[in-house]
Order: C-alpha cells, then sequence, then structure tokens
C-alpha cells in the first residue's frame, strides 16, 4: 500500500510538472513573471505530497529587493523547500547540470552554475550574480560549499561574496543585502529528532541517492525549521570576509537554537562570534 501511495504521488507531481513545464520555458525566454512562480508552486506540491512542513521565522527580503542568501546545506531537499518560500535562484556546482532529472529541475529554476575546477570561473561566476542581483532578484548560495550532517555548521567560504561587491561596481547597486539563512530538520512524525537521528535525514559525504530518497519516501512526515537571521549590509567599504563571517555567525546561532531548543544568544553581544573568529581573524 505503501508503494502504491507513493506511485500516486509521483503521478500527482509528474502531471503538474508536464502540466507547467510548457509556460514556464515560455516565460523563461520572455522573461515574464510566471518563470519565477512556477518553480515555487512545484515545490509547495512537492512539499504537501510528502508531508514536509516548513516553519519560517524571521524577516525576509521584501518583494523586489535584491539579495544574495548565505545559506547552510543539509539535503536535496533544502532545494524545494527554501524554493517553496518566494521566486529564487540558487548558485550550484557545474556537474549537477548534467545529472538525469535533477539537472533539468535545476535549470529550470535558473541555477547558476559554477566549475569548481576553473579559478577563474568564480570570476564569471559573479558577472553573473550581479546581474541578477541589480535586477532585484534573490539568489541562494550554499556558502559552505557542501553538505553537512544537519547537527553543525561547516565554515563559509567568501569567494562568491565577490558577486556583491561586483553589484555596486557593475551593477550600479549602492548596497546589497547578505541575507544569512538557517535551515533545520527538527522533528520527524510531530517527534524531536535527536542528535543520532538528523544525520539520516542529510544527505552528505559519499552517500547514494537512490538509497537515500527511498528512506525519505518510508520513514513519513518531516518538519523543516526555516530562520532569516538579521541581514548583513554590504556597501562599498565592507571586507568580503568579515561579512561572510557575520553571516556565518548568524547562521550558527540559529541552527543551535534549532537543534537544542535552546534560545540563541544575544545577537548584540560579542561572543556568538567565536564560531567565526578564525575568518575574522584572517580578514582583519
Amino acid at each position: 500500500m505503501r508503494h502504491v501511495k507513493t506511485g500516486l504521488r509521483l503521478l500527482v507531481y509528474g502531471t503538474a510538472f508536464l502540466l507547467l513545464v510548457g509556460p514556464h520555458r515560455l516565460s523563461l525566454r520572455r522573461g515574464g513573471r510566471f518563470a519565477g512562480l512556477a518553480p515555487m508552486l512545484l515545490h509547495r506540491l512537492f512539499l504537501a505530497l510528502f508531508q514536509v512542513r516548513v516553519r519560517v521565522t524571521g524577516t525576509p527580503p521584501a518583494p523586489g529587493e535584491a539579495a544574495l542568501v548565505l545559506a547552510n546545506h543539509i539535503s536535496w531537499l533544502d532545494i524545494p523547500v527554501l524554493g517553496s518560500l518566494r521566486p529564487l535562484s540558487f548558485v550550484a556546482k557545474s556537474e549537477i547540470a548534467g545529472w538525469p532529472i535533477i539537472g533539468l529541475f535545476a535549470r529550470l529554476q535558473r541555477t547558476v552554475f559554477i566549475d569548481r575546477a576553473r579559478k577563474r570561473h568564480t570570476a564569471v561566476v559573479n558577472t553573473e550574480l550581479s546581474r541578477r542581483l541589480a535586477a532585484g532578484d534573490v539568489v541562494v548560495l550554499f556558502a559552505e560549499g557542501t553538505t553537512g550532517d544537519g547537527n553543525r555548521l561547516l565554515p563559509f567560504r567568501a569567494s562568491l561574496v565577490g558577486a556583491a561587491r561586483a553589484a555596486l561596481t557593475d551593477g550600479g547597486l549602492d548596497a546589497v543585502r547578505l541575507q544569512p539563512l538557517c535551515i533545520a530538520y527538527t522533528r520527524r512524525h510531530g517527534l524531536p529528532l535527536t542528535r543520532r537521528e538528523r544525520p539520516e535525514i542529510a544527505w552528505y559525504g559519499d552517500m547514494e541517492l537512490a538509497p537515500h530518497l527511498a528512506v525519505f519516501l518510508e520513514r513519513g512526515p518531516i518538519d523543516a525549521e526555516v530562520v532569516w537571521a538579521e541581514p548583513v549590509t554590504f556597501a562599498a567599504g565592507t571586507n568580503r570576509k568579515v561579512a561572510t563571517a557575520l553571516a556565518e555567525a548568524a547562521v550558527r546561532r540559529a541552527l543551535r537554537q534549532a537543534v537544542t531548543g535552546r534560545p540563541a544568544a544575544d545577537p548584540a553581544a560579542p561572543a556568538p562570534l567565536a564560531g567565526a573568529s578564525a575568518a575574522l581573524a584572517e580578514a582583519l
């Protein structure tokens, strides 16, 4: 019976995809509003069909306000969770473009692909990101550069935050909103996840995708928590590494509170920056 239900859900999702993909492609060519709306609708349908509940706190960018979102990364599930919130695009490694099905979805999401093997490609990607920001887009950068186990945060990389500076010099903006964002998976079947259970939802290291998907389909409802932390204003005189470290510290505080249930420390206090001390020391 479980396999029948899964098959029916996939059939509903596949039908919706086929109905939306044509108008979506046309909107991509013409730059219409539907280009951002269709992926958001599909992500929301996926979450509803497969019982992923999303709780959102904090203040996101205002409609039409450009933002470079610096987020932690736990699983492939992050994409539909974040993509369901509002029209946005992602930055991803270039290999994903060639993956079956996932590559197609990434391209339809207007993903910006980066070739990590080519150091000069970062400058090309920064130019494209600055163009998106100047146009008022929201772009999500998984700043750790890889996925984690859901319990801890890996150091944020500052290289692609150079897109914010490019948006100031080439895009004509006075400032760019660097938006720290935390995603955490906190409950399954309404019960809090333990530190040992949380990595079962994460997709990291050398995990095979197919078995991980099977576990996701088998074990039932998941609660995700998304926190829009206090933004960092990136202006002409802002140090890129310091700004990245501040965003990392904000996400670290939010993740700690989400996974432990304990209130976060006062954002104004200097203590929360301890997790980013190495990056700050290097920047200064």
